[in-house]
């Protein structure tokens, strides 16, 4: 059992992990060793999730989330597959961690007067600028 938060956990059975070639380090090991390692969860078909819950992973990670509802994880930065997997189990826990924060509402706050003093002082400034551009008078 993966804890993702406090009493939350997903069997490990849900996972299924893929293993290939990787284009990251490990010199002449990468074109022989599969280490890159894929992480597929189907969120959809997860049992461990409640339907509330597999409705907030798929809104907070929809771009990661593919559209047969499978959540992809892929992990190539280790010269071993076993250090990959970690790599890539720790990764789905922090995504699927992200995905249950509740984010705090955003506090509405005036506009400081500094700050619109100086946005006027800007636009009276481009005003005039602009002004200095225009035609000369056949008096000047």
């Amino acid at each position: 059992m993966i804890e993702i938060a406090p009493g939350l956990g997903i069997s490990e059975r849900e996972l299924t992990f893929s293993c290939d070639r990787s284009p990251g380090p490990g010199g002449q090991n990468v074109n022989k060793a599969h280490t890159r390692v894929t992480l597929l969860f189907d969120v959809n078909g997860s049992l461990s999730l409640s339907h509330q819950q597999k409705k907030r992973v798929c809104e907070n990670l929809a771009g990661r989330i593919s559209r047969d509802g499978v959540l992809r994880v892929v992990s190539c930065k280790e010269r071993t597959q076993l250090a990959n997997r970690r790599a890539a189990v720790n990764r789905f826990i922090e995504l699927m961690g992200q995905a249950f924060q509740t984010t705090k509402p955003r506090k509405e706050t005036a506009v400081p007067a500094a700050s619109k003093r100086r946005r006027l002082d800007g636009k009276l400034q481009r005003s005039s600028v602009k002004q200095l551009r225009g035609k000369v008078s056949a008096e000047e």
